[in-house]
């Protein structure tokens, strides 16, 4: 495999030439650190291994794409091949782009101490080790085998950095000038900015949220900031080996009548409207989206929230509105409704822009325009 050429046309998607990235992604030949990912199909995920077919794995781990390599507690390493996996996606290989964008919100440079927060398969790691050296660079990841084969992988291709298991919303391993997180967070941890170095900076994304936050420590403990017009989505921080089971139970009551009313939008893929999407999270955290067609081509669109709150809505084939019914303490798609409203109104959310206030207990604000959210 001549990994290098990959490299340099991955380099190409991934940045630029005059990019201090650049040299990193030319660099580090990512294969070496994902030698086996899941992919999608029907009815589960099975997994690949890239040593089998060079050519495939190349074409794989230099796309600039996301390879899944952790479902639920299962690793790809461990995978039987040709069996099929099922659950939600707990690690990954990001794709490389936007490991770059996030190294470079965080502003980094030589001489700087960066904690890169969810070490997955190592790359991001790489990259930072590349550019910083091996001593300023220290990982974290909550899961230990993540941990130990991505700082074997690290060492195999030449990079040393303090890999370190830990939860990333406990207290930190040291203090750093910069914290680049490749996972959402609900909000900002208070121990971030206990471990954030004066006039240190932090980049992460908030749960839930298609939203970059970057924030500078100001005196008082705290930080200051915004939500970058950038956006990007990670899988949320986790302590257990799993996520929490997805709300089935409550999807199958979603099928009563309850409320019922007319929309007067047609049904929405709200994760794939991400101004939408994020105000909604910010307003009501925690619901978890499902779409379908019926039958007939109807558009279907299901909103689930874990105390209870449920709606679901149809568009018919070539109608612009949506039946909807909803039950629960709360009416989720009246929510989504006035969030529509005030896009069609303003032609745009406040979401993005927002100055960010995060207080030294990491209570976080967001405003713009007169609106405001506290996480």
């Amino acid at each position: 495999m001549d990994w290098k050429l990959h490299a340099a046309s991955l380099a190409a998607r991934a940045t630029h030439p005059l990019s201090p990235w650049w040299g990193p992604v030319t660099d580090i030949p990512r294969h070496l650190l994902v030698p086996r990912w899941f992919t999608p199909g029907a009815h589960g995920w099975t997994v690949v291994d890239g040593p089998a077919d060079e050519e495939s794995w190349a074409a794989a781990a230099y796309a600039d794409t996301t390879l899944v390599t952790r479902l639920g507690p299962v690793h790809a390493d461990q995978a039987v091949s040709g069996q099929t996996v099922t659950g939600l996606p707990t690690s990954s290989s990001t794709l490389p782009s936007l490991v770059v964008s996030m190294l470079e919100h965080g502003r980094l440079a030589p001489g700087l101490r960066l904690l890169d927060v969810a070490t997955g398969s190592g790359y991001s790691a790489a990259l930072a080790c590349h550019r910083l050296g091996d001593e300023m660079v220290t990982t974290l990841d909550v899961d230990a085998y993540l941990s130990k084969v991505a700082a074997e992988r690290l060492e195999r291709i030449g990079y040393r950095p303090d890999v370190v298991t830990a939860d990333a919303t406990a207290d930190l391993p040291g203090v750093f000038d910069r914290i680049v997180s490749m996972v959402s967070v609900p909000r900002i941890p208070a121990s971030w900015l206990r471990g954030l170095a004066p006039q240190g900076r932090l980049v992460t994304t908030i749960a839930g949220t298609g939203l970059i936050i970057t924030a500078d420590k100001t005196p008082d403990g705290g930080a200051i900031g915004r939500v970058e017009w950038d956006r990007a989505s990670f899988m949320s921080t986790r302590a257990a080996v799993d996520y929490p089971p997805q709300l089935d139970e409550l999807f199958a009551a979603s099928g009563e009548d309850g409320e019922v009313t007319l929309s007067p939008f047609p049904v929405l893929n709200v994760m794939q409207a991400w101004e939408v999407w994020s105000m909604l999270s910010l307003m009501a955290p925690g619901i978890e989206h499902r779409t379908g067609t019926d039958d007939s081509g109807g558009r279907l669109a299901w909103m689930l929230h874990p105390d209870g709150s449920w709606a679901r809505a149809r568009t018919a084939p070539g109608e612009n509105t949506a039946t909807v019914h909803q039950g629960g303490p709360r009416r989720l798609y009246d929510l989504l409704d006035e969030i529509r409203w005030r896009w069609l109104e303003h032609g745009e959310l406040p979401v993005y822009g927002a100055r960010v206030t995060i207080s030294p207990d990491g209570e976080t604000t967001l405003s713009r325009g007169g609106w405001a959210a506290t996480l």
